[in-house]
């Protein structure tokens, strides 16, 4: 589920196709999508017998370790698109906002987090040329909880 008012429209990086834009400002901090309806959890390896572009692969998100979560009826969730910049953190299934977004702002997310461990994204990052590369689950767990508690700030 998407919590703040936005809107699905053109994507202003080049080649993604459609994007999420919030419709309102988000604080820094603030849940922007929080998981709703997870109804098939795969392991990766019955995963990675599908066909690349099935849609098993491309509705499926590294949920935590090996395991993925796939979402295909594709909502909206699906339109945050990669940035090696984000202004959004993906962490075990919820969207933060990692500072304000401004309204009529796209949401984006480093992809490195929600994809398997050495899985190549079919597309190189739009902005810097370089390759998106699934980090390893320890790694990428570390990366984002990381992030969630810089943002957050410390514990009263």
């Amino acid at each position: 589920m998407i919590l703040p008012r936005y809107r699905v429209d053109a994507s202003r990086i080049a080649g993604a196709g459609k994007g999420l834009f919030a419709d309102e400002a988000i604080a820094k901090g603030r849940v922007i999508i929080a998981p709703d309806k997870v109804h098939t959890v795969w392991p990766e390896s019955k995963l990675r017998s599908y066909a690349r572009d099935s849609i098993e692969v491309e509705s499926s998100v590294r949920w935590f370790e090996d395991q993925f979560s796939l979402t295909p009826e594709w909502s909206d969730e699906c339109f945050v698109n990669h940035s090696f910049a984000p202004n959004a953190l993906w962490h075990l299934g919820f969207i933060f906002a990692l500072r304000d977004i401004a309204a009529g702002e796209e949401v984006l997310m480093d992809y490195r987090h929600v994809i398997g461990s050495g899985e190549v994204m079919p597309f190189e990052d739009a902005e810097t040329g370089r390759e998106i590369v699934g980090l390893p689950w320890p790694e990428a767990l570390q990366d984002t909880a990381r992030q969630l508690v810089a943002i957050l700030g410390p514990m009263p």
